[in-house]
């Protein structure tokens, strides 16, 4: 079954690790995430994963009554911010909720698991 990886952060986090001389917090962080990534590969458990780019160059795409309207920046303010996603295809839940609880584990940060609706889904 697929399931899909939100990871957050705060934004104040982003800023941090994305800066020009990321801490070496962060930078250890981001090498066990990556080591964990590999070992997920040769698994065959990881579909794909990647992060994402700061929410100020987001655009957001919303109905109004005369039509759609995309504007520049995330729909709402927020103290934590979407910043990766991975999809994993794993045996169930349980196993995503490990592979989840080990990003937790070095990252520090929620992560949100959603099942990814196909064949295999049940709700």
């Amino acid at each position: 079954m697929k399931y899909l990886l939100l990871g957050y952060t705060s934004a104040d986090a982003w800023d941090g690790a994305t800066a020009d001389s990321p801490s070496p917090e962060a930078l250890a962080a981001f090498a066990a995430y990556q080591r964990f990534e590999r070992e997920l590969t040769e698994t065959g458990e990881l579909v794909g994963t990647e992060g994402l780019g700061h929410p100020a160059v987001s655009t957001t795409v919303h109905r109004t009554p005369n039509g759609t309207v995309a504007t520049d920046g995330p729909f709402a303010e927020l103290k934590e911010v979407l910043a990766s996603f991975a999809v994993i295809d794993v045996t169930g839940r349980e196993r995503a909720v490990e592979i989840a609880s080990r990003i937790v584990e070095v990252l520090g940060e929620p992560i949100e698991i959603r099942p990814i609706m196909g064949e295999d889904f049940a709700a």
